[in-house]
């Protein structure tokens, strides 16, 4: 009786350390795919901001969506920050990230004096060499996942 009783024990305890395991697993994928997509969403900014930054000088409207793409990018990178409940195997290039973008929400807020969009300083910012940064840990994040 004995031994089906530790049997049965050492099977359940087989189990649940499996189902935790995959638990881990399911949250590392997650947190992949969400830093992903938020160095994604970084690194598009990047690529369509010098444009952007030319043309805004010009029209008043685009320096306005300009403006709205700047709010929006500093929301995306403060939700970033404020992410919980970070997979163990993420916390060290989790930690580089929230470092990252903390400077990058500084330059933001610089270049968003009183709320309102200053394109000199948008353009002599160091916005996109910090985004440059963030987005050199994206292959670092995609190792993760697998």
């Amino acid at each position: 009786m004995k031994k089906y009783l530790i049997i049965g024990l050492l099977a359940i305890s087989m189990l649940l350390s499996g189902c935790s395991f995959l638990g881990e697993v399911n949250n590392s994928i997650e947190y992949v795919n969400q830093a992903t997509e938020h160095i994604n969403t970084l690194n598009h900014f990047a690529e369509e901001a010098p444009q952007l930054i030319k043309e805004a000088a010009a029209d008043p409207a685009l320096k306005q969506e300009l403006e709205d793409r700047l709010i929006t990018l500093k929301q995306e990178v403060e939700e970033f920050i404020a992410l919980k409940d970070i997979p163990a195997l993420a916390k060290d290039i989790h930690q580089e990230l929230v470092n990252q973008n903390e400077a990058l929400l500084a330059e933001i807020n610089q270049v968003l004096e009183n709320g309102n969009l200053a394109l000199d300083q948008l353009e002599n910012s160091e916005l996109f060499s910090t985004i440059n940064e963030v987005t050199s840990l994206k292959n670092r994040i995609e190792a993760l996942g697998q």
